[in-house]
């Protein structure tokens, strides 16, 4: 008989999950409960994908603004602080500027512009080509900045993020003072102490900065590496993928993930006899085309997969067989060429043109995607994923 479907993604209920929970043993429960109650079997090279919120929770890796504000004031000097190129996020980067103030006597909160890292724009680039402001170039004050544009209001949420960094700042008993430019070196105008807020440019920055006579300078995966005061932590991302979890307590990127993956398959291989692949994630790496915001505010997709995820597709592009290779073929003769194609490819088809068309990224990064859109960001309760036929192909 042949075979009607191909990739399926299955958002699995699991428990509201809490720290100190054992979510080794809740995901592996929760698969069994679905595969004894005939939901779906196990098939070859089946995805299990946990979210990594719930992993940092179960892990109660936490830590609160003032544990955060001890270790930028202990890092930074406590003074007159440049802090360069945030993302524009509430939930993200809002709670660790609440820290980051709490630790400086002044910050300069150095905007880029138009948009910020990931996407999120501050202003209508058409009015900034007709104002005549070079973003490459130019330097503007927060006066200048709403003389030409206005207040700025976010397309999604309607939130004034000038302003509202510029109030959290004043709140923490700290004078803030903001600035909009793309060249970080600028910086150096105001201060020689920098934190390089961006994520996935930060190297970057840092080294510009550096480079330019910036006296300190670290980025957000520089902080709490360590407990400070009891605190959670991460010793690769640092505050790097933290999330706000209360008005004064941030859960930050989980720990271990390489571990919990491990653990988790052995579990499952244990109790089936089957081998599935076992990831967590975090942002999909997408980029929205109404908002054009670039959903990926984590340092990575997956901060820890098993062996099996590693590498990225080597497929053929079956409309350009369909249209090329095998144009005078029809029905089961072309099916029948497709197949055979599809069986004698090579083990690495890079440059090839019949992979034209095909996505080359990380299979991790593509997995991740489809976990964040399958699980989304709200209310579904389906903190697991579980994907099938992900690997299959036309043949099987």
């Amino acid at each position: 008989m042949d075979r009607r479907i191909g990739t399926v993604s299955r958002g699995l209920r699991g428990p509201i999950i809490k720290e100190g929970d054992d979510l080794r043993k809740i995901v592996v429960d929760t698969l069994m409960d679905c595969l004894e109650h005939g939901d779906f079997t196990i098939g070859s090279k089946d995805v299990l994908a946990v979210t990594e919120s719930i992993l940092a929770r179960a892990q109660a890796n936490y830590a609160t603004t003032d544990q955060l504000a001890t270790d930028v004031r202990n890092k930074l000097g406590g003074g007159t602080v440049g802090v360069v190129f945030p993302i524009l996020s509430r939930n993200r980067f809002a709670i660790c500027l609440r820290g980051i103030a709490a630790g400086c006597r002044k910050v300069v909160l150095m905007l880029s512009y138009p948009s910020d890292e990931v996407g999120n724009h501050l202003l209508d680039i058409d009015i900034m080509d007709q104002k005549g402001i070079d973003p490459y170039t130019d330097v503007l004050t927060q006066e200048e900045f709403e003389d030409a544009f206005g207040k700025s209001r976010h397309t999604f949420t309607d939130v004034d993020y000038v302003n509202y960094y510029k109030s959290i700042i004043e709140e923490e008993g700290a004078e803030a003072q903001i600035v909009f430019a793309n060249d970080p070196r600028k910086i150096l105008d105001y201060t020689d102490k920098v934190l390089c807020a961006d994520i996935h440019t930060r190297a970057r920055t840092k080294r510009m900065i550096k480079d330019a006579g910036g006296d300190v300078v670290i980025a957000m995966d520089e902080l709490l590496t360590e407990p400070v005061d009891g605190s959670g932590y991460n010793p690769d991302f640092g505050i790097l993928g933290s999330n706000k979890a209360t008005e004064d307590k941030i859960k930050l990127f989980p720990i271990c993930c390489q571990e919990f993956v491990e653990g988790v398959q052995a579990d499952i291989k244990a109790r089936t006899g089957k081998t599935v692949e076992v990831m967590v994630y975090g942002d999909g790496a997408f980029k929205d085309p109404v908002g054009k915001i670039w959903e990926l505010a984590d340092p990575v997709v997956s901060p820890g997969y098993t062996a099996g995820l590693i590498g990225q597709p080597n497929e053929l592009k079956l409309k350009y067989l369909a249209d090329n290779d095998f144009a005078a073929l029809r029905g089961e003769e072309l099916k029948a060429a497709i197949e055979e194609a599809i069986r004698e490819k090579d083990d690495n088809l890079v440059g090839q043109m019949s992979t034209e068309g095909t996505t080359p990224r990380r299979l991790t990064d593509l997995l991740g995607s489809l976990c964040d859109l399958t699980s989304g960001s709200g209310d579904k309760g389906t903190p697991f994923i579980y994907i099938q036929g992900y690997f299959d192909n036309y043949t099987d």
